[in-house]
């Protein structure tokens, strides 16, 4: 039988564990077409996460989201803390505890088009929707093992932002010279699915 409160508590820690240990990384994709800071701030953010932990995993999950949002919103430097804040506490809004897949894929989709909202994006511009759409569509689809497709999906997706031109954010500045790098949100968004994935994977 799983625990829910355990279930959160290794969820919610895998996933800012994962983005802190790899803030070197993102700061470098950063570097190469942005401010350079996007490792820095999701650290920042997810150490905000995980000093509250404890009170996080009492919570329900999607209440756990909503707060875990309000973290990174207030954390989280430049455009990446209102995004991805926007994500976690819409997705939250949709959420009550641990869901099947099609209400996670509702709630999902619905994060997703706040996101497009508050970014004034899409597919295409070179961002994390260019992995978050992707991974919208396969938890849709469903299907066999489906964590090693959203892995798959994610790898793939974020791979394929390096030929990208930048359209939003300060990488739309350098315009042509934004393509051959992969971008940041997308990284950062990969990890943190593959995070998840690796929970879920625990419980068979």
């Amino acid at each position: 039988m799983i625990d829910a409160r355990d279930l959160r508590r290794n969820l919610i820690k895998t996933v800012a564990e994962r983005i802190i240990s790899h803030a070197d990384e993102l700061t470098s994709l950063d570097q190469a077409i942005g401010d350079g800071d996007h490792g820095i701030n999701m650290k920042r953010g997810m150490d905000a996460v995980l000093a509250d932990l404890d009170k996080l995993a009492e919570k329900p999950l999607g209440e756990a989201l909503k707060a875990a949002g309000m973290h990174l919103v207030t954390r989280v430097g430049g455009a990446s803390g209102p995004l991805y804040g926007t994500l976690f506490m819409s997705l939250g809004k949709g959420l009550a505890d641990i869901p099947d897949r099609a209400v996670l894929a509702t709630a999902f989709r619905g994060a997703i088009d706040a996101v497009k909202a508050r970014g004034k994006a899409d597919r295409g511009m070179k961002t994390m929707l260019d992995v978050l759409l992707p991974l919208a569509e396969t938890l849709e689809a469903g299907g066999a093992d489906l964590t090693a497709s959203l892995r798959r999906c994610a790898g793939a997706a974020a791979e394929a932002t390096k030929p990208l031109q930048a359209i939003r954010g300060r990488a739309s500045f350098l315009g042509e010279r934004s393509k051959g790098h992969m971008d940041p949100g997308a990284r950062s968004s990969q990890l943190m699915l593959e995070a998840v994935c690796d929970v879920i994977e625990g419980l068979r």
